[in-house]
């Protein structure tokens, strides 16, 4: 069964390299992911690339250089990351913490597991999110500079890389704590977005969801099971109960949230593969993960167009993984920033990060395919499978 999620993961990344990847601005060395297919001007020109939606890029490449080593990957992989300090002129930082954190385990996963490192970037990266932990402002750590927004998708990926970087545990249990004690919902015990001016934003979204669950599983491998194990069991349940119809994550659409269903397959993935502990519960958290994630993984295979001559016979996925994907055209409402945060193209199935997150999924579905049901880890930190011969 691996197998057969190995060759689907492949010819999702054949897709997105063909149809994505552009050197910027014809610089040798460089490689950005093109937010649109079919792409304007524009876009083909990199005037638009949204940064955080380039670190899920690199993620993935990340992901496929796991399942199967490659030399010229690797070299996409530090293209890409040349790329991306190059089109944000030159700085690693931006003005968004849920960005930089993005971009931060990217990086840290990418030195990790593939070679290709860039300590400075993450030493300057660890610095920005330390600093802005602001308890008493309310949070957390808010979702931009200068703002008091603080919620769950700055402050779950931040906490997952000081615990994988920097082994900043008190840090990141801190950041867990302030979730679980402000942002669950005490009905479904989903997580909450955030906190805006002292007020909760009640939004629930399926990336939220995987973030928390993330780094609760970091933090039950690093420090033992206990309390963060229970929060996993717990908010897996609420998951599979509240958004997963049928056994299928739910979408967002395309725009930023096109990236949301593949955020929460990412992490369920980690949970199946690296929540440690035996019993009945662990074992029916990381199950009820596996299966969440192959479910869905095949609704998005079923679903799926494939391109004929010019998207080169290659996988197109659907921004809803249960439903016929719709075939985009150069035509229709480009999707655009606006307030920090990009809305969808008319058509969501044209955005990068609606393929992005069939690419995550189908490499989600390969990692749990390839470990027995129900195992867990026995590592004693939450370590990914590195490439052939490191």
């Amino acid at each position: 069964m691996d197998q057969l999620w190995a060759n689907r993961a492949a010819s999702a990344e054949a897709a997105i390299t063909q149809r994505h990847l552009r050197r910027l601005w014809g610089l040798p060395g460089t490689q950005l992911g093109v937010v649109a297919w079919p792409a304007a001007g524009p876009h083909k020109r990199l005037r638009t690339w949204h940064y955080w939606w380039q670190a899920h890029l690199l993620d993935c490449l990340v992901d496929a250089q796991l399942r199967e080593p490659d030399p010229e990957r690797q070299r996409r992989i530090a293209r890409q990351i040349r790329a991306h300090l190059l089109r944000n002129i030159g700085r690693w930082t931006n003005d968004y913490y849920d960005d930089m954190a993005w971009l931060a385990l990217a990086l840290e996963r990418a030195g990790r597991l593939t070679g290709v490192a860039k300590p400075r970037a993450l030493h300057t990266l660890c610095e920005q999110l330390v600093n802005a932990w602001v308890p008493e402002d309310g949070g957390g750590i808010p979702w931009r500079k200068q703002d008091q927004f603080f919620n769950a998708p700055a402050n779950g990926p931040a906490g997952i890389f000081l615990v994988r970087y920097d082994d900043r545990l008190r840090r990141a249990q801190q950041m867990a704590d302030w979730i679980d004690e402000v942002l669950i919902d005490p009905d479904t015990k989903l997580v909450f977005d955030g906190v805006k001016g002292g007020s909760l934003v009640r939004a629930q979204y399926t990336y939220c969801q995987g973030v928390v669950l993330g780094l609760e599983t970091e933090l039950a491998v690093r420090i033992g099971a206990g309390e963060h194990a229970l929060r996993v069991h717990r908010l897996v349940r609420a998951v599979a109960e509240h958004m997963a119809p049928d056994g299928v994550i739910k979408g967002a659409g395309g725009g930023d949230g096109g990236l949301f269903n593949g955020i929460l397959a990412r992490y369920l993935a980690v949970v199946a593969t690296t929540l440690p502990g035996d019993t009945a519960e662990d074992i029916a958290a990381r199950d009820t993960a596996r299966r969440l994630v192959l479910d869905s993984a095949e609704a998005a295979w079923e679903n799926r167009q494939t391109v004929g001559v010019d998207g080169g016979g290659l996988p197109l996925f659907g921004a809803f993984w249960e439903r016929a994907a719709e075939l985009p055209t150069a035509a229709g409402r480009q999707a655009e920033s606006v307030e920090g945060a990009v809305n969808a193209s008319e058509i969501p199935e044209r955005d990068l990060s609606v393929q992005l997150s069939g690419w995550t999924l189908m490499e989600a579905a390969h990692a749990v395919s390839a470990q027995p049901s129900g195992a867990g880890s026995t590592e004693s930190r939450p370590t990914e499978p590195g490439p052939a011969g490191t």
